[in-house]
């Protein structure tokens, strides 16, 4: 579990949103909720700790985004966001200090 995490933890990045927009469109960007750990999700994820992800789903944790969010999106393509891939996916959480300037 140690090698998943620091590895993760190697690919932990800030990406503006222009970035994650093809990931999108492949349907593979997964929002994290503030409330979770970026890389804790992560870990559970990569390592299929299925009960955790279900609860997290069902607690509306992590999620797809939703219409309206890509549509606030679009409209600042220069947006940040802290970026973790964990294949196929592109695990994505608004970082605390964009979500203030908005």
């Amino acid at each position: 579990m140690e090698d998943i995490r620091a590895q993760l933890a190697e690919n932990l990045d800030v990406a503006e949103w222009n970035w994650l927009v093809p990931h999108v469109k492949r349907d593979a960007v997964v929002i994290i909720d503030q409330e979770l750990d970026l890389l804790d999700a992560g870990v559970a994820i990569a390592s299929d700790q299925t009960s955790s992800v279900q609860n997290w789903i069902s607690r509306e944790l992590i999620s797809k985004p939703s219409a309206e969010q890509l549509s606030i999106w679009n409209s600042d393509d220069k947006k940040k966001f802290n970026a973790l891939i964990v294949q196929p996916f592109v695990l994505v959480q608004e970082s605390a200090a964009t979500q203030e300037e908005n």
